[in-house]
């Protein structure tokens, strides 16, 4: 009985995560073409269209790399606030203040360093059942 309603469970919670992703990925298609409908009637391209796309993108492969992998790495949603930050400034550098243009430019810093200390130790100490680990990598060429 316990474990029909532990399976229960599960099969409920992976339905839902599996319809939320499909929401996500369906709204970030229409958002991305949403944006390349504006794009295509004001004739122009600007530096910040092509970030909102490449923000779009890493959505579309954040979602794409989960259904591959079964796993979400924590650097895919960094590297999102980076290029989110960097819209941001590109933006309205202009209009900013000093102050804010330091604390903009320091979080884009701290999510890059955060992205090297997670990758440092994601190689350095790799899980044990990881297989997309370079150890694990290096233990299968070796076998």
């Amino acid at each position: 009985m316990k474990k029909s309603i532990q399976q229960f469970n599960h099969s409920a919670l992976s339905l839902i995560e599996h319809i939320g992703l499909l929401v996500i990925a369906i709204a970030t298609v229409f958002a991305m073409s949403s944006e390349v409908m504006l794009m295509l009637a004001s004739k122009t391209v600007t530096l910040t269209d092509l970030l909102m796309l490449f923000l779009y993108l890493e959505v579309v492969a954040m979602i794409q790399r989960y259904y591959t992998s079964g796993k979400l790495p924590v650097r895919f949603p960094l590297y999102i606030g980076i290029v989110a930050l960097a819209r941001y400034l590109i933006l309205d550098m202009k209009s900013m203040d000093e102050w804010r243009l330091i604390a903009i430019t320091s979080s884009i810093l701290l999510l890059a360093m955060a992205i090297l200390l997670i990758r440092y130790g994601h190689v350095r100490y790799p899980y044990l059942n990881d297989e997309s680990s370079p150890s694990a990598e290096k233990s299968e060429n070796t076998h």
